[in-house]
């Protein structure tokens, strides 16, 4: 016979530190919105905290930063190693901000010194919620399951409407096209997403394209949410 899940007791010191835990990410998400709130339009950057600033890749984050900043946009990233490091570091040669919303990890994710706004996370869902809320564009650069993770989210969130409808920009087109191929062959063709969910996303490969992309959709828009597009990511 099953207990019944009620019955079983918890001890005091087991409930008081879960109960702290909700007051840990209210806080996560109380210094996150006051710190963000003001910043002026800004795009996420993700990729590969592994990479070394020898890598080529690692140059064109660099460039990517630079070249965003240039442009008014504020770059945020994880705030650790590889390319988000090299993101920050170009953003901070530009004009605009360089935001890093660091996680703590076990054995990974150092900060980089290259962030005029540094926030630290311990739980991964507040720092997605800073990812999202605040971006007016996605850009994704080659990466590992962490990258995947956050590109699934936004494709997510978007094609549900969860949130408003954003550039989600792929870069290194030779790193991507195998995972394009597998949406066509087997997510669209088992009917597991639709033929038009292939529209979220753009893949390009240079920063000039990139800030390309961002000028066309937003020529006849602001890159603040609209107030119809606030209410939508009220939820967020």
């Amino acid at each position: 016979m099953r207990k019944d899940p009620r019955s079983l007791s918890i001890s005091d010191t087991a409930m008081a530190h879960e109960s702290w835990k909700v007051f840990q990410v209210m806080a996560e998400f109380v210094e996150g919105y006051e710190r963000l709130v003001h910043i002026p339009p800004s795009v996420s950057i993700f990729g590969s905290a592994r990479l070394r600033p020898n890598h080529p890749w690692y140059h064109l984050a660099f460039d990517i930063g630079k070249a965003l900043s240039e442009a008014g946009y504020t770059v945020v990233t994880g705030g650790g190693p590889g390319l988000m490091e090299a993101a920050n570091k170009g953003a901070k040669e530009g004009p605009s901000l360089s935001v890093g919303l660091n996680i703590v990890l076990p054995h990974e994710e150092v900060m980089n010194d290259f962030q005029d706004i540094s926030l630290r996370f311990r739980h991964f869902f507040t720092r997605k919620v800073m990812f999202v809320k605040y971006a007016s564009a996605y850009v994704v650069m080659p990466g590992g399951f962490g990258t995947l993770d956050e590109l699934a989210e936004i494709l997510a969130l978007v094609q549900t409407g969860k949130t408003r409808k954003i550039p989600i920009i792929l870069v290194v087109e030779s790193y991507w096209k195998d995972l394009f191929a597998w949406f066509e062959s087997q997510l669209v063709a088992n009917d597991t997403i639709h033929a038009d969910d292939l529209s979220l996303y753009k893949v390009v490969n240079t920063p000039e394209e990139i800030v390309a992309a961002l000028h066309d959709f937003y020529r006849d828009r602001s890159p603040k949410p609209s107030p119809k597009e606030r209410e939508i990511m009220s939820g967020l």
